[in-house]
């Protein structure tokens, strides 16, 4: 191994060393020759006005036109400085625009009941509605209320099989033909078999034009869409007002089928009594990736189809609260092991309050958790309202239901949901200036102000290697000859062997 170096280094020293022998009988350029070089080079270049310099007699002229090149350049250099700075500060623009079609997607829409659980199921255990919180507390911040601490340590010494999850699937709100009097998607009945059961923060909720269907449900009318009447049976369902849940009606949210549900401050409330109207219209929204925009397009979900911030929200949370307690709450998706009471108690809260107060899971910009999706499909919606139902339709609901119409202004809710046009507006974020452009405007300078272009830029690198660099090179190797001092000695011993001769 040591020969083979060996045997290297010297091809390496032998090589050097021939380029060495080749270029130090290479002849320089006289100096009358390099002045012929330069001559030729500023007559010939397309740089304009630098052969003015050199061919005008005038001193005056040759200087006016000196300061005229100088100006020039110094213009262009600037103006090309401005033009790059301006490139690397990723520029943006955007674009709206409106594309009408002939049919169209229709979304997905999750209801809930805002009285989450049944009264004869929790007239004993009020704890249900602190249990539930937290719980749910890894959807949305929660703070545990210190006066609860002794009555659930109690409770889950008691019943440590005890399962909310399974308590509020029995014993929440239920959709069946009692509770959803009628439904209508665009003029074909629908029935609560056509509804998926989700947990979310209000309990058991269900969601029309789920994500497993095979086909996605459309529509190619607008003004037509899901009409629902629902019954809350307030009798039936209650709730604890010290949580702030006070009202009595329907919350629904409108989102994409292939995103989870989300009610933090994006659920719309229809109250009893009355008739709400959604008019909803699509948009969707591009976003350029880091450095023009603030999305990545590489991170994507395990448990979602499509990339979301509060999907990747609701992922992140379960990562670590699965690392840190072993168990998996089962509003967050994924595939451990269920959180029982004692861990939500113990370990989930601190766990989520850890994750709050470190910045474990952030949203926003390209390098934190959960940047903005680079693809997004929201539904902006108007609601209005009118008051359900008039006179005559109330004698009309109450022979049909056999309610009178005192229960029925006090739990009926209508919901129509419908698409204002049949079009979707798309805002796509764009890049201000791309590469060509800015090739063009420093094309456009130098032209404007020096004539030049790149076969000017080429003619300039290749003076300037030609005869700098190479002229450098060939000065370094050709050192100058070294004195012979063995000549006297050589001298010396010639005219002693010379004597000795004679």
């Amino acid at each position: 191994m040591e020969q083979f170096r060996k045997c290297i280094g010297f091809d390496a020293r032998g090589l050097l060393e021939k380029i060495r022998l080749y270029l130090t009988r290479k002849p320089l350029p006289s100096l009358e020759e390099r002045k012929k070089f330069d001559h030729e080079f500023a007559m010939s270049t397309s740089f304009h006005g630098v052969h003015n310099i050199i061919q005008t007699q005038s001193k005056i002229r040759k200087v006016l036109w000196m300061l005229v090149v100088l100006g020039s350049i110094i213009i262009v250099a600037s103006e090309i400085w401005n033009r790059f700075t301006n490139y690397f500060s990723w520029p943006t623009t955007t674009s709206i625009i409106v594309q009408y079609v002939e049919n169209i997607e229709f979304p997905a829409v999750t209801f809930c009941n805002l009285n989450r659980f049944q009264a004869h199921a929790v007239a004993n255990l009020s704890i249900i509605f602190f249990l539930w919180n937290i719980v749910s507390g890894v959807l949305h911040a929660f703070d545990i209320d210190n006066k609860f601490s002794e009555e659930l340590k109690d409770f889950l010494q008691g019943n440590q099989n005890f399962s909310i999850k399974e308590f509020t699937r029995n014993n929440g709100f239920y959709l069946n033909s009692s509770t959803l009097l009628e439904c209508d998607f665009f003029g074909q009945p629908c029935y609560p078999e056509d509804f998926k059961h989700v947990f979310t923060e209000y309990g058991n909720c269900f969601t029309f034009n789920h994500m497993d269907l095979p086909a996605r449900r459309r529509v190619s009318v607008s003004g037509r869409g899901l009409s629902l009447l629902f019954d809350i049976k307030q009798a039936q369902f209650t709730d604890d007002p010290t949580f702030g849940f006070i009202d009595a009606g329907i919350i629904y949210v409108i989102h994409s089928p292939k995103e989870p549900p989300r009610f933090d401050g994006l659920g719309l409330s229809t109250p009893v009594g009355m008739h709400a109207h959604a008019a909803i219209s699509q948009r969707k929204t591009v976003i350029l990736e880091y450095p023009w925009g603030e999305c990545n397009p590489n991170i994507k979900l395990q448990h979602h189809k499509i990339y979301s911030t509060y999907g990747c929200l609701q992922e992140c949370k379960a990562r670590h609260i699965q690392d840190k307690c072993g168990c998996l709450p089962f509003l967050l998706p994924g595939n451990g092991t269920e959180c029982d009471l004692q861990k939500f108690y113990s370990c989930v809260s601190p766990a989520l309050y850890k994750i709050e107060l470190m910045g474990l899971c952030t949203v926003g910009t390209h390098n934190s958790t959960c940047p903005v999706p680079c693809e997004e499909t929201d539904y902006p919606t108007t609601v209005t309202y009118s008051s359900f139902a008039n006179e005559k339709a109330l004698k009309f609901f109450s022979t049909k239901l056999k309610r009178n119409p005192e229960y029925i202004r006090e739990n009926l809710v209508y919901i129509d949901i419908k698409y204002h046009d049949l079009n979707y507006k798309m805002t796509r974020q764009q890049k201000a200036r791309s590469v060509s452009e800015l090739l063009a405007d420093v094309g456009g300078q130098l032209g404007l102000f020096c004539g030049a272009s790149m076969i000017t830029i080429i003619e300039i690198v290749e003076y300037v290697f030609t005869n700098f660099c190479w002229l450098c090179i060939f000065l370094l190797l050709k050192a100058p000859e070294m004195p012979q001092w063995n000549i006297p000695a050589q001298n010396e011993r010639t005219d002693k062997e010379g004597i000795q001769e004679c």
